[in-house]
């Protein structure tokens, strides 16, 4: 969508006259006889940060249909949040403080997922998105895009962004056309004081270039996102030339320096700590992205020497950072003597009742739209085990997918070429049950808005994809004991970035360093031709070059489905009427050891 120059300006000249908050904290002065010094003029704030909230309002879990919990007994949503900011208010001043997000708002949770698709936000007299109604009822001041705001097009971030009353800030967001700001890049907040002059604090918001390639389809031509150090290089200095008291980064970037789709962007995906590290004049980052706890990280300024205070409230709402400002006026303007951050943790907290109130009948509806039964199945299917062995239930969305683009294909150019298919183990909890199936077990199964694509690939290169993907195995001696726990997610791989690839039979060595473990790769029974062609069935994160997986993002493109995966899978069933593991479910890949199998 091309920027609405005037709307932009207005929004920007709003935002920059920021917000009025009355009255202080500290008590002014007194004033010395005697020849006396007067003491030091003092003012101390607090900014309240979350991040990757993912459509997170109630402590709830729509996958499992029941209250939220995990092995460390985390709570999630904004309701919890709300509460943790009412203290917060309450024993700083509710003048005192600020409250930002870092972004990844309207993804993650089928009650976000509802308001996007089923009920959409978008259509003429249509709702308020429930995660716009929470923010706004909190009371938040600014949040900066994450990348899956972009996860259901631009029109319905667009028109969520109208139905927030804060900003949202995206400083590397720009138009591709213009070059300029498709977002408000900042906003700027007035904190008044006892001793007269206010405090102007900015907060300046930045995106992940990775939204370049994750959602391509969605953003290419329209907008493009720039490296975030060298954004904040540009709008720190406009910033501070502006007034601003004190500089606050909203980053939705990790702070590891890495990127998981290799050097296919010039641009560093987790550059949280590269920005506090380059660019002088900020004062802390909220990062986001990472979905990691990091309560308080210092990073020195190349430049200044300045300790730059970053922290990460982990996800979903289950925590709350604090960065605890002290600031002192000297020489004719305030300056920051000493900035803190910590993180509080929702589980301490009831859910707030304003909040939950407020939004109950729209978790009602979601709550009975992920109980609709769809179909029946004859076996239990889980992905317990399914990150180190070949399961049904992953087979299933390789049967689905492989089926859809076979028919997408069907008297084609392509129609005889053979049908691979990937698929990941998202949830480690996933179930599908015998008997009834409804919604919310094939949503569990695809928790990802990913949809699909058909992509050209030899057998060589299909080859190098599973030696990529193999080296989620930690390397473990024929001889030595294997412990489950210990087995996966080598060099931090995620699950998500573990593919199974069906239509083939190989196995996976752990024995074997990373890159020469897959072996007896076959097709039908006889060792694959490196040279013969295959549709390789794909989701659009990875085809795109989510994971850095080799060859699939440059393979021509044959096919490509805008509607989700899960979306697929649940037509699926529906059409079936009856699941049945016998008719699909294959063990075509095993983990061995000197070719001895380890399960």
């Amino acid at each position: 969508m091309p920027l609405n120059r005037r709307a932009f300006l207005e929004s920007s000249a709003a935002v920059g006259a920021g917000i009025a908050l009355t009255a202080g904290v500290a008590a002014p002065a007194e004033a010395h006889g005697g020849g006396r010094p007067r003491p030091a003029k003092r003012y101390s704030f607090t900014v309240m940060g979350t991040t990757d909230l993912h459509g997170n309002v109630f402590n709830w879990d729509y996958f499992t249909d029941k209250e939220f919990d995990d092995k460390a007994h985390n709570d999630v949503g904004l309701a919890k949040i709300s509460t943790l900011v009412n203290q917060v208010r309450k024993a700083k001043g509710r003048r005192n403080t600020l409250l930002i997000d870092a972004g990844d708002t309207i993804q993650g949770t089928q009650l976000s997922y509802y308001y996007a698709k089923v009920d959409p936000i978008t259509k003429a007299g249509g709702p308020v998105h429930p995660m716009a109604q929470a923010m706004n009822a909190i009371g938040y001041d600014a949040a900066a895009l994450g990348n899956h705001e972009f996860n259901y097009g631009i029109p319905v971030l667009r028109k969520f962004q109208d139905q927030c009353d804060f900003p949202l800030l995206g400083a590397n967001a720009l138009d591709a056309k213009t070059l300029r700001p498709a977002f408000a890049p900042y906003s700027m907040h007035c904190l008044r004081t006892p001793h007269g002059r206010d405090v102007k604090v900015a907060v300046l918001g930045l995106t992940n270039p990775g939204i370049a390639i994750w959602d391509k389809a969605n953003v290419n031509g329209k907008m493009v996102f720039p490296g975030l150090e060298e954004q904040a290089a540009k709008w720190v200095p406009k910033l501070r030339s502006m007034g601003a008291d004190v500089v606050i980064v909203s980053a939705h970037s990790g702070s590891s320096g890495t990127s998981s789709y290799g050097d296919q962007l010039p641009y560093i995906e987790n550059a949280a700590g590269l920005v506090a590290e380059q660019v002088p004049g900020i004062d802390a980052i909220l990062v986001g992205h990472a979905h990691t706890e990091i309560p308080e990280y210092r990073v020195a300024n190349k430049e200044t020497g300045k300790q730059v205070v970053l922290s990460e409230p982990l996800k979903w709402g289950q925590r709350l950072t604090l960065f605890d400002f002290d600031l002192v006026w000297e020489k004719g303007r305030w300056t920051v003597e000493k900035v803190g951050a910590q993180v509080l943790n929702s589980n301490t907290v009831e859910e707030d009742p304003a909040i939950t109130g407020m939004l109950a009948d729209e978790h009602k509806k979601v709550v009975e739209y992920v109980n609709q039964v769809i179909g029946t199945c004859t076996a239990t299917m889980t992905t317990a085990d399914a990150p180190w062995k070949d399961e049904p239930i992953i087979d299933l969305i390789n049967v689905v997918q492989a089926e859809t683009v076979k028919a997408a294909l069907a008297g084609g150019q392509y129609a005889n070429l053979p049908v691979v298919s990937q698929a990941s183990c998202f949830s480690r909890t996933a179930r599908i049950p015998a008997g009834q199936v409804t919604i919310r077990d094939a949503a569990g199964l695809y928790v990802f808005e990913n949809t699909l694509e058909a992509r050209l690939m030899t057998g060589a290169q299909l080859k190098d994809y599973l030696e990529y993907s193999a080296q989620y195995y930690v390397q473990t001696p024929a001889d030595a004991p294997v412990d489950t726990a210990k087995l996966t997610n080598a060099n931090a791989t995620p699950d998500y970035n573990y593919d199974a690839v069906s239509g083939l039979a190989y196995e996976i060595d752990i024995a074997k360093p990373a890159g020469a473990r897959i072996a007896k790769l076959s097709f039908e029974g006889k060792p694959i031709d490196p040279a013969a062609q295959f549709v390789f069935a794909v989701n659009n994160y990875r085809a795109n070059g989510g994971g850095a997986f080799p060859h699939v993002a440059a393979a021509p493109k044959l096919w490509a489905n805008s509607d989700e995966i899960r979306n697929t899978i649940i037509q699926w069933v529906k059409a079936k009427g009856t699941v049945d593991p016998a008719q699909f479910a294959s063990v075509d890949w095993k983990l061995t050891r000197d070719g001895v199998p380890v399960f």
